[in-house]
């Protein structure tokens, strides 16, 4: 790397690098190294009557250096420990080297070490690692952002979303309660596990790369595959698949699994996202709303210690049981228009009479949807079961068993937001393939999200489906609920992000066109000259003591142009405006 792309520390940085390695150390050795402790675990288990010997590991994030004595704060996988470092101890022989130059010069704030020593308890009442063997494990070549903290306030923060989503790996470093919030993603994960390994249903994966993206009304992303030369779609559901399974004679089924939607991205929406499908034979939608509440009720009770959480201010219980809502009643009680009965058209009427935004290419299902997106779904913040859509909406779902107009469905609404979407599963095949017609024709008008007709999934069905009761939950939703967290950034490692910005420069030809040597390129850009027309109304004496001076300072060996080569370039550089 060209030392005028880094920065002062990260030069100094490279320099104790090699310094260490003069010395002979390491900075990077292979062995293992054999720790024994973590810093919480030597918290708890304490007693001060004991000599308890330890050798930890973790990442160097404070020093206090006092003379001959000095004290550390060590970061490991469970937290943070203080280490008591006093040179005699780690060097007991008549070479100093390794406090006086490796500790106290040669290592940096970020550097992973070993500690071999013993636990005490410092006058002031703190447990700490008396270090008598210090090892090198890791050098750290960037600077962390260091965040203080006084009176446990938070001081110098990192805290720039777009920093923050970036470089995770600084993020869970240097700021407390972040790493939580993904040991409790896991522990949701698990549980979900738990219950469904202790019904007795089986954990299966299915395709991610599918001829045909169904089991879900969404925009897919799409690819080539190159062995077949055909083209080919991310999954956007499981469902299609997992109702195979079901065909082939599988009590339960469920996986959990990335699903992708070429759709935008916001604080609840990202086009990579977790979800689990579970699907059960012989069982409807109503068996599936109490078993939906009762595995929700424990993950929250697992996650937090009881089945309520604060989020936005408000507590959201999860102890069963939900309310229940069929869709058309929550419309009604929310504008005042009862769609029973109504057709596309009086639908569109009402619309417009609402001043809603729409088209010419939505049907009866999405006008529908559309209206319950925007005056129901955010004000149901306690959970609470959508129930018994129109058959519009709900091309996988079976005919509801009082009402052929409706559905026996339900979304799951927590927070104003969808966390669950549940079917009585069709399982007629002659239903089934008029339901994907109709989808058809929703396509042919222009909707771009309407089903494609799976014929294999038609012949499966021909072979029989028992019934099935069937649900899909966003994992990135529910983990967000259960952290108290609103933005889904918060719960994905690494979200999506938009390609970083650069800083605009000019190309190397440009500069040679004005007469600059290539080598010098990267000096005017390091002293803050990226666009030739940076340059053309500085004074030329300024030019020069801008650019020689980064020649001076990273000595770098270049022979230092004229001020009157400065002149010409600034004057080539006017010409190119």
């Amino acid at each position: 790397m060209n030392v005028l792309e880094l920065s002062e520390q990260e030069i100094v940085r490279r320099q104790s690098l090699e310094e260490l390695k003069k010395l002979g150390i390491n900075p990077y050795p292979a062995a293992e190294y054999p720790t024994n402790a973590y810093s919480e675990d030597i918290r708890a288990e304490f007693k001060e009557d004991e000599k308890r010997e330890v050798c930890i590991a973790g990442r160097m994030m404070s020093r206090r250096i006092m003379g001959k004595a000095s004290f550390a704060e060590l970061q490991d996988s469970k937290g943070r420990i203080q280490v008591y470092i006093t040179r005699d101890d780690i060097c007991p022989g008549e070479d100093k080297t390794m406090y006086n130059d490796v500790f106290k010069r040669l290592l940096d704030i970020g550097d992973f070490i070993g500690i071999k020593g013993f636990v005490f308890m410092t006058k002031t009442g703190e447990i700490s690692v008396h270090a008598q063997e210090l090892t090198l494990l890791s050098k750290s070549l960037k600077p962390l952002p260091i965040v203080k903290y006084k009176d446990g306030v938070a001081y110098d923060k990192f805290e720039d979303p777009e920093l923050r989503y970036r470089q995770r790996y600084v993020d869970l470093i240097v700021n407390d309660g972040v790493k939580d919030i993904f040991m409790k993603r896991s522990k949701v994960i698990k549980t979900m596990r738990d219950v469904f390994d202790e019904a007795g249903y089986t954990e299966v994966e299915t395709p991610i790369l599918q001829s045909i993206a169904g089991g879900a009304s969404a925009r897919p992303f799409i690819t080539h595959f190159n062995a077949l030369d055909t083209q080919m779609y991310m999954r956007i559901a499981t469902e299609l698949y997992l109702k195979r399974l079901i065909v082939g004679g599988f009590e339960g089924v469920f996986e959990i699994g990335k699903n992708f939607r070429n759709e935008g991205m916001d604080r609840t929406h990202n086009p990579e996202f977790t979800c689990m499908e579970l699907y059960v034979q012989y069982k409807d939608y109503k068996w599936m709303m109490e078993f939906t509440e009762k595995l929700l009720e424990r993950i929250c009770t697992e996650v937090n210690g009881k089945p309520e959480v604060e989020i936005d201010g408000k507590t959201i219980s999860f102890k069963a049981p939900y309310r229940r809502l069929p869709i058309l009643e929550a419309i009604k009680e929310k504008t005042g228009y009862d769609l029973s009965g109504k057709n596309e058209e009086e639908i569109r009427e009402i619309c417009k009479k609402l001043d809603m935004e729409i088209d010419d290419t939505m049907g009866k299902g999405k006008l529908i949807d559309e209206m319950f997106g925007e005056f129901c779904e955010g004000t149901y913040i306690q959970p609470t079961f959508i129930t018994d859509y129109p058959v519009e909406m709900s091309p996988l779902t079976k005919l509801h068993r009082e009402d052929s107009s409706l559905t026996e469905r339900f979304e799951l609404m927590v927070n104003g937001k969808e966390l669950a979407n549940a079917y009585s599963e069709l399982n007629d095949p002659i239903d089934q393939e008029e339901r994907f017609k109709e989808q058809m024709r929703l396509a042919d008008k222009g909707d771009d999200e309407a089903m494609i007709i799976d014929q294999d999934f038609l012949r499966a069905l021909q072979y029989g489906m028992p019934p099935t009761s069937g649900i899909g939950i966003g994992i990135d939703r529910l983990v967000m609920l259960m952290t108290g967290q609103s933005a889904i950034q918060e719960v994905l490692f690494f979200p999506q992000m938009r390609p970083e910005k650069k800083m605009p420069k000019s190309s190397v030809a440009e500069w040679k066109a004005l007469g600059v040597a290539e080598e010098w390129v990267p000096v005017f850009n390091k002293a803050g000259y990226n666009l030739i027309s940076d340059i053309a109304n500085v004074n030329p004496q300024k030019l020069q003591q801008d650019v020689c001076g980064v020649n001076k300072k990273f000595k770098l060996g270049y022979e230092n142009p004229k001020v009157d080569d400065f002149a010409a370039w600034i004057e080539s550089a006017k010409n190119k405006e």
